[in-house]
């Protein structure tokens, strides 16, 4: 985009975005699409659980990813430098762009992180650049990248359809969340490939409103994972920290996504914090245990 071009000086541009992670508060799986992907209806929170995404912008040409975690990989098969690279496409401009990717959202734990990553470089690249892309392209481009990408855009709680790429803004109470992930990987597609849709019941409506979640008996009830029975089979650690989460005092406990972290809901701040400090003393040493709120 000539504009672009324009509005981008030849001196180098840095700057460092915070990239949050979601929860699923409800992820039901309807049925498998055509295309492969699988139809889905959740409702997803971003939380104060944040990567730091450094985005550098130069004269030159060129790509470039590393992170502070062996797990992430560099190039393409990173979903952030296809996120820079699709934004330079879209805006037919030339730059060399350097990522550093801070990790504190554990990888591969059913809480969005690449896909968060990914929104943030290109909202970020796109404010660097001066390309003034609206959030609907920002969204389409994202879209592309993974499913998740477009609900990091859209900077709020939401209720997603299709593949996750259809979204509507809902408002959620602000609640504070304990996270636990017990330090190993699920993959999504592992997932998704061994949940049975013919032993599923029929869909049931999906209430959001914020007066439903206004009591405890409502987020316990509100509370459902089609993915969870799946990955609990195989790993019962997640059983167990949903009980722990329960016997500190959560409102209501669940797995995020395709696992396997495990998150307990508070209604009070306080509470959240103490069974915060509890569990990090008496959870395995092996899990890591987050502290956040709703966004």
């Amino acid at each position: 985009m000539d504009n672009a071009q324009k509005n981008t000086p030849s001196a180098e541009k840095r700057q460092v975005f915070l990239s949050p992670a979601k929860v699923n508060l409800f992820l039901k799986v309807l049925s498998k699409r055509p295309d492969g992907y699988h139809e889905i209806r959740s409702l997803m929170q971003p939380v104060s659980l944040y990567d730091e995404v450094t985005i550098e912008v130069v004269q030159g040409d060129g790509i470039f990813v590393s992170s502070d975690h062996a797990g992430v990989p560099g190039g393409r098969d990173n979903l952030a430098y296809r996120a820079a690279e699709r934004l330079l496409d879209a805006v037919g401009v030339k730059r060399k762009v350097s990522i550093s990717i801070g990790k504190k959202i554990p990888v591969g734990a059913g809480l969005g992180g690449g896909s968060s990553d990914a929104a943030t470089v290109l909202m970020g690249l796109n404010s660097l650049l001066g390309c003034q892309i609206d959030d609907k392209r920002l969204m389409g481009l994202g879209a592309g990248i993974g499913s998740d990408v477009p609900f990091f855009i859209l900077k709020g709680p939401a209720l997603a359809s299709g593949r996750g790429e259809i979204l509507k803004r809902v408002k959620l109470p602000r609640y504070n969340y304990v996270l636990v992930n017990p330090g190993f990987h699920v993959s999504t597609a592992w997932a998704y490939n061994n949940l049975d849709l013919t032993k599923k019941t029929e869909d049931n409506i999906l209430i959001y409103s914020e007066e439903h979640l206004d009591s405890d008996r409502n987020i316990r009830d509100f509370l459902y994972n089609d993915l969870e029975a799946v990955t609990a089979v195989r790993y019962p650690e997640i059983t167990a920290i949903k009980r722990a989460l329960v016997e500190e005092g959560a409102q209501g406990s669940l797995m995020s996504g395709s696992g396997p972290t495990v998150f307990g809901v508070f209604q009070d701040a306080g509470n959240a914090e103490a069974a915060f400090e509890r569990l990090k003393v008496t959870l395995d040493r092996a899990f890591s245990v987050f502290l956040a709120h709703g966004l």
